[in-house]
């Protein structure tokens, strides 16, 4: 399958609105992170997407999807949900509903976030969703692809990552317990957040992620949902050790 990176920024995004700091007025494209997303395209040629934040219509046009069959959400938090109304296009298009997996909380809040979908009587036009719900650790099907969901910490909010083979994605971690671990041995690449290197309440810090990665050995780690207090992504490749890279929008590899 391929892995494409629709988004690598923290929930304000780089540039933030009105900052004037050296990332945010960087002339570097890789300076740019939208608010982090993937794309998952399988060999059968069906496209997954994890996470539909705010930018959610120009990641679909930069990258040039041209249908959808599906999408993971990690948890509630707008800067992952707030996007899921454009999906009305691909039902358009493909004229069915996509289907939305995720755990209870993040369903109810979708219904609550976008109750004009889920009314007796829906206004002509709006999103055609289908919510699906999966628990951690009990494995689902996809297309034919099998997907493990796992549960991490965002301070004390459970949000959910996934293993697709050997590839894993977590967003807005700080704790990570050892069952969830578990679920990851033999990961060939891991992509997990590192907000910045200083300390903060729900997020891994640089450190932090690192320690991570190094316990459950992967052969190549992506880090994403980075803030601009991180630094340039020159300054941050700079710092990583040789088997770890800082991820950019549009950023691809293929993985099994």
């Amino acid at each position: 399958m391929k892995v494409r990176f629709l988004g690598t920024g923290t929930s304000q995004g780089v540039p933030v609105i009105a900052c004037d700091c050296v990332v945010c007025t960087s002339t570097d494209v890789h300076d740019n992170r939208l608010r982090s997303s993937i794309l998952i395209e399988l060999d059968n040629g069906r496209n997954i997407v994890i996470d539909t934040g705010p930018d959610f219509r120009y990641q679909m046009l930069r990258a040039g999807v041209k249908h959808l069959d599906a999408v993971l959400m990690t948890h509630s938090h707008k800067d992952h949900i707030a996007g899921l109304d454009d999906v009305r296009a691909f039902n358009y298009q493909q004229q069915k509903a996509i289907s939305i997996y995720s755990n209870t909380a993040t369903l109810e809040a979708l219904q609550r976030e976008f109750y004009y979908a889920f009314s007796a009587i829906k206004y002509p036009g709006v999103p055609q969703l289908e919510l699906k719900e999966i628990r951690p650790l009990d494995t689902f099907d996809i297309f034919g692809t099998t997907i493990l969901p796992f549960e991490v910490l965002h301070y004390k909010m459970p949000v959910l990552g996934f293993r697709i083979g050997n590839f894993a994605y977590i967003t807005d971690a700080k704790t990570v317990t050892q069952e969830s671990k578990s679920v990851l041995e033999g990961v060939d690449v891991l992509v997990v957040n590192a907000l910045q290197e200083e300390t903060h309440i729900s997020h891994f810090t640089l450190d932090e992620a690192l320690d991570f990665i190094a316990e459950i050995n992967p052969s190549k780690a992506y880090l994403t949902h980075i803030s601009h207090r991180f630094g340039s992504h020159e300054y941050i490749q700079s710092i990583l050790p040789p088997n770890v890279f800082p991820a950019y929008d549009q950023l691809t590899f293929e993985t099994k």
